[in-house]
């Protein structure tokens, strides 16, 4: 970096960016699971598949809260010479760095319909959505500050996740048109021009 500036990658985008691969996945997992019998059959399987969904959903959405709210109040102002990382390419490190996490946790999942059919598949999909509902959470919090929250590149461990994690000491503000990315880490909406 230049000057001594540093890398920052927005926080809502790094929480944001397992969303869409989980939720695929426990969708995929949870749909070919029910094609199985399993142990329990098909209608305990669903049923126990969408408590752990909504368990799921709960428990990733709200865990660590507070860790997120006292890392965003003691925000201090971006350098102008940091250097602000894409959306994209945010959300492709966390991937490429989570992708055997990722495929573990499918085949864990499509495993578990042997036993109890789609509910792995469900919970997976459940941690998903919680993620999702994280995001938006962070996203109206910047919004009611107006400011977006960023997380040193280098804080964040090798895989390029948890922005919420021991190595993270602080976060750091930008305006709220900085980046490419929304508040919440959702893509930017150009206005069309007229």
């Amino acid at each position: 970096m230049a000057r001594g500036g540093q890398g920052l990658a927005r926080v809502a985008v790094v929480v944001r960016a397992g969303a869409a691969p989980l939720w695929w996945l426990g969708v995929f997992a949870a749909g070919i699971g029910v094609l199985v019998p399993g142990v329990t059959g098909r209608r305990i399987g669903v049923l126990d598949g969408a408590a752990l969904f909504l368990v799921g959903a709960a428990v990733v959405a709200y865990t660590r809260r507070r860790r997120y709210t006292a890392l965003a109040t003691g925000a201090a102002r971006a350098g102008k010479h940091d250097v602000l990382q894409d959306r994209a390419v945010t959300i492709r490190n966390w991937r490429r760095g989570n992708r055997w996490w990722l495929l573990l946790a499918f085949l864990v999942a499509l495993g578990s319909s042997f036993a109890v059919p789609a509910a792995g598949g469900m919970l997976l999909a459940g941690t998903g959505t919680g993620l999702r509902l994280k995001a938006a959470w962070l996203g109206r919090r910047e919004r009611a500050g107006d400011a977006l929250l960023w997380v040193r590149v280098d804080w964040l461990d090798r895989r390029g996740g948890r922005p919420a994690g021991r190595a993270v000491k602080a976060y750091r503000g930008t305006g709220i048109a900085a980046g490419d990315a929304a508040p919440g880490g959702a893509r930017r909406r150009t206005a069309a021009l007229v």
